[in-house]
């Protein structure tokens, strides 16, 4: 898609449009309230404005938008819409040895149980064992500070994804 062209959008579709980069809807709003945009670069800075100003029960929507790292079936069934970019995002974890992906289950359900919410981590270049490792060492963290990092995770998959749906 086409700067022009997401910005000449009707506000559903540009919801829809962004909704597949950032699954919080007051991120999608104010995304959609700040159109058009003169350039990516604008477009780009407007998303990451807008994402540091949502607040952690924001963030904790759009971490309900994303499959559990290394979880396939969960990412061909219930996030179909997003599967080919987070299929890539997560590339890495095709590559893993079957013990390795079942560690990455198995810390992701720890996780799940300590924070309230699923492991979120920029996958993309990231190799499976290099995402178990910093999950294990996220687990370590309490939650206040947690939620910061899942945050700006968060942050750079939207800002990755709103580059892949404009090229």
């Amino acid at each position: 898609m086409q700067l022009d062209s997401l910005n000449d959008l009707n506000a559903g579709d540009a919801a829809a449009a962004f909704l597949k980069c950032c699954g919080s809807s007051v991120f999608v709003k104010k995304m959609v309230e700040a159109r058009p945009f003169r350039s990516k670069v604008e477009l780009l800075s407007a998303a990451d404005s807008i994402w540091k100003s949502c607040s952690a029960e924001d963030g904790l929507e759009a971490f309900k938008h994303h499959p559990k790292i290394g979880d396939l079936k969960s990412l061909e069934n219930k996030f179909a819409g997003t599967r080919v970019w987070a299929g890539g995002e997560q590339a890495g974890v095709n590559k893993a040895e079957m013990n390795t992906i079942k560690a990455l289950a198995e810390v992701n359900e720890i996780y799940e149980k300590k924070f309230g919410y699923i492991f979120i981590v920029c996958a993309t270049g990231k190799t499976a064992e290099e995402m178990l490792a910093l999950l294990n060492a996220r687990l370590e963290n309490d939650a206040e500070m947690e939620i910061k990092i899942a945050m700006k995770e968060q942050n750079k998959i939207t800002l990755l994804r709103i580059e892949k749906m404009l090229s």
